[in-house]
């Protein structure tokens, strides 16, 4: 008997990897082919303004999971070490997910893709549904996978073996009739783009394509090679078509599953009581800005809006008007607090967390927009933080710099870079009085990012005194700076 009780809708989950606010049909991109998810933002509401807590996936998710920032649950960097085999670490032991909130009220809850949050053949945070990459990317064809508590190699496409193993759960749960919440989190679009990693149905649909969202620039004097072996950086920024062909194809993909979902859900009798979540964990630059990457496309690490903006889609006809456009800045350590408002359940106990509920903007509460309030959404990678407002935003580099100040308003490509402007400096010294008091009241001092040498090579270990002495972090040395 399918879940109808509306109090506890079931929830759809979509989380994709590096995927930009501007890659969306329904973000204005003009040729980039997402007919399922812009269908979604049609009947649903979408953010314009919804940013990650960190520009790096493995951060971004712990913060979407916990509703903590990486200063608080200690993931700083992608996961390199530690995500399966005998020194499988559990990054996130001890940090209570919402999903283990839902447990509670009731619900089932599955997880089909990426996890990179350590010990991949673990089930976590109350999932009892476990398909999941054993690291958290790679080739799309013969991805290491874990199905079943086994390892294996997934012959096919990847997207779509996300997708089958998602509808399977889907129904599994359905036919259990109580409330379930589905994770489906995709790799893609992550790279690798070419060679043969995306399927020619897809890749065909962009011949020709002008790409005119993605400018072709020089790089970026920060510009480094991708972190990530089987992203060849290099390659990508002299080739840009082929590469974007890719990227595109990947998202593509990604809708083209969305609808085979949204149609399960129609065919098991639960759509009118499911609330549909669609977003991505980080940014992402395609030549934007000179990058191809996303926070770690540079270094030092970057802030840019292209980098730390984000999609977010949520649809539910009963509860959330068609067409809601919300334009108010929110960020992913809202969401935990969110969910679990919309959901009508018990706040999280935890005073420590930063995030505020804006499930009232969703169902579609009209607040005004004062640009001059003290509305601010802060990010954080290592020892870079960012504390953004509507009209400007800040970048801190502890302990030496170089900062950053960008006047929003005039310049919102973040273009010039004013932060030795005498005409700026009160504001500046404002907005980093603000940073710093935020971050001295939410962080946790045994694993603050500032102290963390942070690289954007990858994470070894737990944080701070949590890694005892051993090394945590990769060093910059691999990476090498982008010459085209």
């Amino acid at each position: 008997m399918a879940n109808h009780d509306p109090s506890r809708p079931n929830i759809l989950f979509v989380l994709t990897d590096d995927q930009g606010y501007w890659a969306l049909g329904c973000n204005g991109n003009k040729e980039i082919i997402t007919p399922n998810i812009d269908r979604l933002a049609a009947g649903g509401a979408r953010f314009e303004s919804f940013f990650c807590a960190s520009p790096v996936c493995s951060p971004a998710r712990a913060s979407l999971l916990t509703g903590r920032i990486p200063s608080q649950h200690g993931v700083h960097d992608w996961i390199r070490a530690g995500n399966c085999g005998p020194g499988a670490i559990e990054y996130l032991r001890g940090m209570r997910g919402y999903t283990e909130d839902l447990v509670d009220a009731g619900y089932s809850c599955a997880l089909s893709g990426k996890w990179h949050l350590g010990d991949a053949t673990l089930p976590q945070k109350g999932f009892t549904r476990w398909y999941t990459h054993q690291r958290g990317g790679g080739n799309y064809y013969n991805a290491p996978m874990i199905k079943n508590g086994e390892m294996i190699e997934e012959p096919g496409y990847v997207t779509d073996a996300i997708t089958d193993n998602a509808l399977q759960f889907m129904s599994e749960m359905a036919a259990q009739g109580g409330p379930f919440y589905l994770g489906v989190h995709y790799t893609a679009p992550h790279s690798p783009w070419t060679g043969g990693n995306h399927p020619p149905e897809l890749t065909d649909l962009y011949e020709g394509c002008a790409f005119s969202d993605c400018p072709v620039r020089e790089p970026h004097p920060w510009a480094i090679f991708s972190t990530a072996p089987d992203a060849p950086t290099r390659e990508n920024a002299k080739h840009p078509q082929e590469s974007l062909k890719g990227y595109y194809a990947a998202v593509t993909g990604v809708d083209r599953g969305v609808g085979r979902l949204m149609r399960r859900l129609g065919e098991l009798g639960v759509l009118d009581n499911t609330l549909v979540v669609f977003t991505a964990d980080n940014g992402f630059n395609c030549g934007h800005h000179g990058i191809w990457g996303k926070g770690n496309g540079t270094f030092p690490l970057n802030m840019y809006d292209t980098s730390v903006k984000v999609p977010l889609v949520m649809w539910h006809p009963a509860r959330i008007p068609a067409g809601r456009v919300v334009r108010h800045m929110v960020s992913a350590y809202d969401f935990m607090p969110t969910l679990l408002d919309y959901l009508r359940l018990p706040p999280p106990e935890r005073p420590e967390l930063p995030g505020r509920s804006f499930a009232a903007l969703l169902e579609g509460e009209e607040q005004p927009i004062n640009e001059s309030a003290p509305v601010v959404v802060f990010d954080e990678y290592g020892p870079a933080r960012m504390i953004r407002t509507y009209v400007d935003k800040y970048v801190c580099r502890y302990p030496y710099g170089p900062d950053e100040y960008y006047d929003l308003k005039g310049d919102p490509g973040e273009e010039r870079n004013l932060i030795d402007a005498p005409e700026h400096a009160l504001r500046i010294r404002e907005l980093k009085r603000q940073l710093e008091a935020w971050f001295a009241r939410y962080a946790d001092p045994a694993i603050d990012g500032r102290h963390e040498r942070v690289s954007g090579n990858g994470q070894l270990d737990r944080a701070g005194v949590y890694a005892e002495g051993r090394q945590n972090y990769e060093p910059l040395g691999h990476t090498l700076k982008l010459e085209v």
